[in-house]
C-alpha cells in the first residue's frame, strides 16, 4: 500500500481573475504533489474555486449576470490559467457544487443543534471587499488593513461559540508544532489571537442572498467561513449526516493545507474549532507561504500594481516563470517579482546553466564521437566527481520538501548542472579530443556527462515538467523515475538527435522594450 499525501491550496475567490501571486500558491503546490508521486505517495492534490459572497453578488450585477453566470465564467478562467502553467490537481472544486452545498447545511445544522451556534445580533464594521469584519482597533485613517473603506453593519446573524474550543486548540498547538509553519507564523497566531478571548464569530448573513441557504431558516445564508473551509473535507465526500466516503477515509486528515499568510488566522484558529465542534480529525499542517511581491509592493488590484499570468506566460513561457517563483520566493520571507529579475534569472540559471549544459554536452558528443556514446566509466581522472553529485542530490532535495523549502531543492537541481558545467571546463574534452591516448578518458567524461544530464532532467520533473521532459527527451531517456537515480550509470549508450535551444537569452533592453509596448497597446 503506498503512504497517502492529501494537499490542498486555499480555494481562489471568484470575484476576478487571479493575478500572479494568487497562482504562486497553485504552482508551490503543484510542485510538491508532484515530488511526492515521483517519490511513491498516493498522492491527492485538491484546489478549487470560492463561489459565493456579497462581492461576487455586487461583481454579477455591475456585469448584468446572475451570481451563478458570473462565477461559473471566473472560475472557468481559473481553470484554464492553472492548466496553463501546468497544474496537476487531482480533483478542482467549486463551492455551488451541490454535494458541496449539501454537506455544508449539514454542518451548519449539526453545529446548531449542538449548541455551538446560536442566533444573535452583529453591529460593527465590515469590509465588502475583504469579506470580513474589522474590529475597531484594525482600523487605521478610516481603512481597513487591506485600504478598504470598511461600512457599519447591523444585522441578525447567527453565531459560533469560539472560545469553547479555545483551549483545546492552545493544547493542540503545543502538543503539535508542526501543525502551524513557518514558525514566525506560528507565534504571530498565538500571541495575536489565541492568547485573548476569541469574540465570538458571525457565520450567517442576511444582507446578501448569494450563498448556500442555512436551510432550517431561509432568512440567512452560511457565511465563508464555514462554507469555504469546508471544501476540504466535502471535496472528499464528508458530510455528517451520511457514512465516511471511502475518499475521506483514505485522505483524511490533509497532509498540508498550503495558504497564502494573509488567510492564516480563518485557517489556524476558525477551521481547526469548527473540525473539533463536529469531531472531526485536525490536518496536519498548515502552511502560510509569503507573498509574491511586485516592485517589492504587496500586489493589488485595486492600485493596479499587478502582473497576470496570461502576460508573462506570453513573454516568457511557463517554466521560466514557474522557475522563478518557486526558486526567488522565499521560505518564510516575501519575494519579490520584477521583468528585470525574471529576465536575468532566466538567462544565468536556465538559458546559461541548465540549457548550456544540454546543449553543449550534446554537441560535443556529434563533434567528436559522431552522435554515438559508449558507456565509459573509469576511475575518476578529475578531482570533480559527478557521480558524487549526482547521487547526492535526490537525498537532500528530500530533506528539503520535506519540510516545504522547495525553493532549496530546486536549487539543489541548478548546483548539479553548474557543478557539471564546471567539469566541462576543469576536463576541457576538446583538448582530450587531440590525444589519441585519452579517447577513453574522453569517452568517460562525455558519459558521466550525459548520465548527470539524466539526473537533472528526472529532477526537475515537479518543478520545470515541460522542460524535464525536453531534456530527457533529448538524450532519449524514457525512464523517469525517481527510483532509476538510486544507481549511477544507468544512461543507455545510444545514437543522440541534435541538440535544440531549451531556453532563449534574453537581451534586457529589447524585452522590456517589447513587454512595454505589449502594454500600451
Amino acid at each position: 500500500m503506498k503512504e497517502k499525501y492529501y494537499i490542498t491550496t486555499a480555494i481562489a475567490y471568484s470575484s476576478a481573475v487571479p493575478h500572479v501571486g494568487n497562482v504562486y500558491e497553485a504552482i508551490l503546490a503543484d510542485s510538491i504533489a508532484r515530488f511526492k508521486r515521483l517519490k511513491g505517495y498516493d498522492v491527492f492534490f485538491q484546489t478549487g474555486t470560492d463561489e459565493h459572497g456579497q462581492k461576487i453578488e455586487s461583481k454579477a450585477a455591475d456585469n448584468e449576470l446572475s451570481p451563478k453566470a458570473y462565477v461559473d465564467l471566473i472560475s472557468s478562467e481559473i481553470r484554464r490559467i492553472y492548466d496553463k502553467v501546468n497544474i496537476s490537481y487531482d480533483q478542482f472544486v467549486r463551492t455551488t457544487d451541490e454535494r458541496h452545498i449539501k454537506s455544508v447545511q449539514a454542518i451548519f445544522k449539526k453545529l446548531y443543534d449542538q449548541g455551538d451556534i446560536y442566533l444573535g445580533k452583529y453591529e460593527g464594521w465590515y469590509s465588502i471587499s475583504d469579506e470580513s469584519f474589522i474590529s475597531e482597533k484594525d482600523i487605521v485613517d478610516g481603512k481597513a488593513p487591506s485600504g478598504d473603506i470598511p461600512v457599519w453593519t447591523s444585522e441578525e446573524a447567527y453565531f459560533f461559540k469560539m472560545s469553547t474550543y479555545q483551549q483545546r486548540l492552545l493544547d493542540h498547538i503545543d502538543k503539535h508544532p508542526e501543525f502551524i509553519e513557518p514558525e514566525s507564523r506560528r507565534n504571530e497566531m498565538i500571541q495575536n489571537f489565541l492568547k485573548e478571548d476569541l469574540p465570538d464569530l458571525s457565520v450567517s448573513r442576511t444582507s446578501f442572498k448569494w450563498g448556500i441557504p442555512v436551510d432550517f431558516d431561509d432568512a440567512h445564508v452560511v457565511y465563508v467561513w464555514i462554507d469555504a473551509l469546508s471544501n476540504y473535507i466535502t471535496g472528499l465526500g464528508y458530510n455528517p449526516d451520511l457514512p465516511e466516503t471511502e475518499e475521506f477515509k483514505t485522505y483524511w486528515p490533509a497532509d498540508v493545507h498550503l495558504i497564502g499568510k494573509d488567510i492564516l488566522r480563518f485557517h489556524t484558529i476558525y477551521w481547526p474549532i469548527i473540525l473539533m465542534a463536529i469531531g472531526v480529525e485536525l490536518p496536519k499542517q498548515i502552511f502560510g507561504h509569503p507573498w509574491v511581491l511586485f516592485n517589492k509592493n504587496k500586489m493589488s488590484k485595486s492600485t493596479g500594481n499587478v502582473m497576470y499570468t496570461d502576460k508573462l506566460v506570453k513573454h516568457f513561457g511557463v517554466d521560466t516563470l514557474r522557475y522563478y517563483v518557486l526558486h526567488e520566493i522565499p521560505y518564510a520571507q516575501d519575494g519579490n517579482i520584477t521583468y528585470e529579475l525574471l529576465i536575468e534569472r532566466n538567462n544565468t540559471d536556465l538559458a546559461n546553466t541548465i540549457g548550456n549544459l544540454v546543449n553543449r554536452t550534446i554537441g560535443m558528443v556529434h563533434k567528436y564521437r559522431n552522435g554515438v556514446l559508449d558507456k565509459m566509466i573509469l576511475d575518476e581522472p578529475f578531482e570533480l566527481s559527478l557521480e558524487e553529485k549526482a547521487l547526492e542530490a535526490l537525498p537532500e532535495m528530500t530533506k528539503y520538501m520535506d519540510s516545504l523549502r522547495v525553493s532549496d531543492a530546486l536549487e539543489e537541481v541548478v548546483k548539479l548542472a553548474r557543478y557539471a558545467n564546471k567539469y566541462i571546463d576543469v576536463s576541457e574534452p576538446w583538448v582530450l579530443n587531440k590525444d589519441e591516448d585519452k579517447k577513453d578518458v574522453l569517452t568517460h567524461v562525455l558519459y558521466h556527462l550525459l548520465e548527470t544530464i539524466r539526473y537533472v532532467g528526472t529532477l526537475l520533473q515537479p518543478f520545470l515538467p515541460e522542460t524535464a521532459e525536453k531534456i530527457l527527451e533529448q538524450i532519449g531517456v524514457k525512464e523517469h523515475s525517481f527510483e532509476s537515480l538510486e544507481t549511477f550509470g544507468q544512461y543507455k549508450a545510444q545514437t543522440l538527435n541534435k541538440p535544440y535551444v531549451l531556453f532563449e537569452r534574453f537581451d534586457m533592453n529589447k524585452k522590456i522594450e517589447e513587454i512595454l509596448t505589449d502594454e500600451n497597446e
